[in-house]
């Protein structure tokens, strides 16, 4: 990914398209105005447009198949754009603080048994990398 493209803005319509096609690539306009039509209400000409710009913005690759019809897909990988948006949520919320948004997500709901589990794993993850980097 370059650098462009891991500094730009990903709106909550083009990251409904990018879910989609994380899931499967490629696909056809059809298949996705079906897919986004039953998850989020769009009409066909809503999500070609929204197709358009981002392969305009280059978030996505258009090429035609075997059949002439139009396969799109990206070269985003999911895991890059999730950690992209999240440090960016994180520094516009929280001003870059993980306890800050922790404790927030956290106020007054009950957390399971596992749920406290997994943040204890996290925390001990992160407490074993800053013992190694020191």
């Amino acid at each position: 990914m370059t650098d462009e493209k891991r500094n730009m803005d990903i709106t909550e319509s083009e990251w409904n398209v990018l879910s989609c096609l994380w899931e499967h690539m490629p696909q056809t306009a059809r298949e996705l105005t079906e897919v986004l039509s039953a998850s989020v209400g769009w009409s066909r000409s809503t999500t070609l447009t929204v197709l358009r710009r981002m392969t305009e913005k280059g978030l996505l690759l258009c090429e035609d198949g075997d059949d002439g019809v139009r396969l799109y897909r990206t070269e985003l990988a999911q895991d890059a754009v999730t950690m992209r948006e999240t440090e960016h949520f994180l520094d516009r919320v929280f001003g870059g603080s993980i306890s800050m948004m922790l404790s927030a997500m956290t106020a007054g709901k009950r957390l399971t048994g596992d749920e406290i589990d997994a943040l204890y794993e996290v925390l001990r993850q992160a407490e074993e990398q800053e013992q190694q980097e020191d």
